[in-house]
Parts: structure tokens; C-alpha cells; sequence
């Protein structure tokens, strides 16, 4: 999270989340993963550690655990909460299986080196909803949308041209559906 950063330039790995405005915003999480980022490079800076760091965006996909993570969460309230308007914000989506692969990527890959940003899928709310209830048309979702702010693309680029894939956003979103169903997070 960065409003400083141009709307028209591509987030790529020189873009940090700027930790006042997250602050600001309460966005807690983000500051968290933003210091501990910061202070991993700053000790691999002393110390001459090799790190090398994977940032996803907003994780998707089936869960190990039985309790919703924030991730988890934006995708059931979607699905279930029935908001009379919502924001149509650019949500940009991964998997947690192409996570678990990217991870292991460049865990793997000598020539892996810096920071590397890990996301799939850039796509309007109002999109999404469309996309879901092609699939599943009984859900309680949003009725309407208001414009959301203009957010730059997020591009993953780097960790591509390291051999990373990812998979099509229709499997992440049946997979997560079907996966929160067993879940018992959502009902037909």
C-alpha cells in the first residue's frame, strides 16, 4: 500500500508499502510484513546473508487450517454478506498453491536474488462477483458497486522470467469455494 507510488507505473519489487499511511489506515498487517521485511534486509545488509523475499498479494485458494485468515475472509464475505454497494476496488489474486510454488522456486533457483512481488490475477470487484456467480449463482452478493480508487497493476514479472506459472483464476475460485464449503465456511 502505497499512494505515493505513480497510478501509471507498474508496482514491481522497488515498491514498498509506505508504513505511515498503513499506520494511518489501520492496516496492521500490512505494517507488520512490511517491518519484518525491512528488518531482514537490514540484517542481510550486516551481515552479508543471502535473502531473497516473496511478497504475494491478496492469497486465494483451499486452506489447511478450519478457521478463515484475512485472505480467506474477503473472498467468504463476498460470497455470503449480501452489501447493498461495495467498492470496486482491483483486487490482485494468488494462489496459495502457486505461493507454495514460488516459494520453493526460489528457494531452488541459484540465480534467485532481492525481493521478488508474487501475484497472478489483477481484477475489478465487480468482475469478480461476475466471474462467481457464473459459477455459483445462488450466493448473497454485492447489489451494487461505487467507484474504487485507481490502483497501479502489480506485476510479477521477475519471478516469471525465474520459470514461476500460475494457475487460471476460475481454479483458484472453485477450488477456494469448494474448499470453504468442506470447511463448513459456506453453504449451497
Amino acid at each position: 500500500m502505497n499512494p505515493k507510488w505513480p497510478k501509471d507505473r507498474v508496482m514491481d519489487e522497488t515498491c514498498w508499502s509506505d508504513i505511515e499511511y498503513c499506520k494511518a489506515n489501520n492496516q496492521w498487517y500490512c505494517v507488520s510484513k512490511t517491518v519484518a521485511e525491512a528488518e531482514a534486509w537490514e540484517y542481510a545488509n550486516k551481515t552479508g546473508l543471502n535473502v531473497v523475499t516473496l511478497c504475494p498479494t491478496l492469497v486465494f485458494g483451499p486452506m489447511l487450517q478450519h478457521a478463515t485468515n484475512a485472505s480467506s475472509l474477503a473472498l467468504v464475505k463476498i460470497l455470503r454478506e449480501g452489501y447493498e454497494e461495495t467498492e470496486n476496488n482491483l483486487r490482485k489474486i494468488v494462489d496459495v498453491r502457486d505461493v507454495a510454488e514460488a516459494l520453493k522456486l526460489v528457494y531452488e533457483k541459484p540465480e534467485a536474488e532481492g525481493r521478488y512481488l508474487c501475484t497472478a490475477h489483477a481484477i475489478k470487484n465487480r468482475d469478480l462477483v461476475q466471474t462467481l456467480k457464473e459459477i455459483y449463482p445462488n450466493y448473497n452478493y454485492p447489489k451494487s458497486f461505487k467507484d474504487g480508487g485507481n490502483m497501479s497493476e502489480v506485476s510479477s514479472e521477475k519471478l516469471q522470467r525465474l520459470g514461476w506459472k500460475y494457475r487460471p483464476l476460475k481454479e483458484t475460485l472453485v477450488d477456494s469455494v469448494e474448499n470453504y464449503k468442506q470447511a463448513g465456511l459456506l453453504h449451497d
